[in-house]
């Protein structure tokens, strides 16, 4: 394999003209440089810089290397520098967000928008997601997703938090539940629909419930949030979802905040550590930032 490092010194080389020269912006030794000449001499089987009086003249192969060579090493150096500028005007690209159920109802319109706005060339696929399982990020299957961060989250993802939602009882308007108080008894005495998830679950209302010394009544099994608000839409059961999570499946609804002590979440974004450098990664990451701290309502 050929020692790339030749074609920065070629490069130096026939832009100066003389070993001397080449040697000081290299910062190496005269003789250092004369090796490295003979080495270059050796690869390219051409003389390359022959003297003429007191200096040295290219040869006719190394001023058709010249061009190639600086084309070269500029393409490299652009390569290895630090990217420091990104024109959204110009970028084209598509990225894949994964998220549960309700997510992109609520958040996608517009965060839609604003990437629109400022890089109308940028493509947003949205995907559903069934687990927890990393893999997709992992594998580059997915560009960013949102979850709960818990023992099942690989390690090695970056993670940033969004923001904190709550579990909130959602039900028809006429539901019996929207009127009067809300209290456990009456909650856990409506027939439930519960929705279960791998990797998300309600066994923390029911723990809840059962800690207030009553017991749920589910009447049915879904699992996923759109398919428990459809079901509690049209019926006269009990949903319970994220709150700002599912605020856009959830229109036209009466919601309510549960009558059992149960704990507050946090919602993260999650990428891979591959795209932490990524200035098109950092903006969209900047952008669902800015779309999830807007208050609504």
């Amino acid at each position: 394999m050929p020692d790339l490092n030749l074609l920065l010194a070629l490069d130096v080389l026939l832009a100066e003209g003389s070993v001397a020269g080449a040697a000081r912006r290299l910062q190496l030794s005269p003789s250092a440089m004369s090796r490295t000449l003979a080495r270059l001499r050796e690869v390219t089987a051409d003389p390359l810089l022959v003297r003429a009086g007191r200096g040295l003249v290219p040869t006719p192969r190394a001023i058709e290397l010249r061009a190639q060579v600086g084309a070269l090493v500029d393409g490299a150096n652009a390569v290895l520098r630090p990217a420091d500028k990104l024109d959204l005007g110009t970028l084209q690209r598509r990225f894949t967000l994964r998220s549960s159920e309700g997510f992109v109802e609520t958040f996608g319109p517009h965060l839609l928008g604003l990437v629109e706005a400022q890089a109308p060339g940028v493509i947003l696929q949205f995907l559903t997601k069934p687990d927890k399982d990393s893999a997709p990020l992992r594998e580059g299957e997915v560009d960013l997703e949102t979850g709960v961060i818990d023992a099942q989250t690989a390690p090695e993802m970056r993670a940033m938090p969004l923001f904190d939602d709550r579990w909130v009882g959602a039900v028809r308007p006429d539901h019996s539940l929207a009127q009067g108080e809300i209290t456990a008894g009456r909650f856990a005495a409506c027939s439930h629909v519960m929705v279960v998830r791998r990797g998300l679950h309600s066994r923390d209302i029911d723990e809840a419930v059962r800690t207030a010394g009553l017991e749920r009544r589910i009447a049915t099994v879904v699992n996923g949030f759109s398919a428990a608000l459809a079901l509690a839409r049209d019926t006269q059961l009990v949903a319970t979802v994220p709150e700002r999570h599912t605020e856009g499946l959830r229109r036209g609804m009466y919601c309510f905040a549960l009558p059992v002590e149960i704990p507050a979440f946090t919602l993260s974004m999650l990428w891979h550590p591959r795209m932490d450098g990524d200035l098109a990664h950092r903006w969209l990451r900047a952008c669902l930032r800015s779309v999830c701290s807007t208050k609504r309502g």
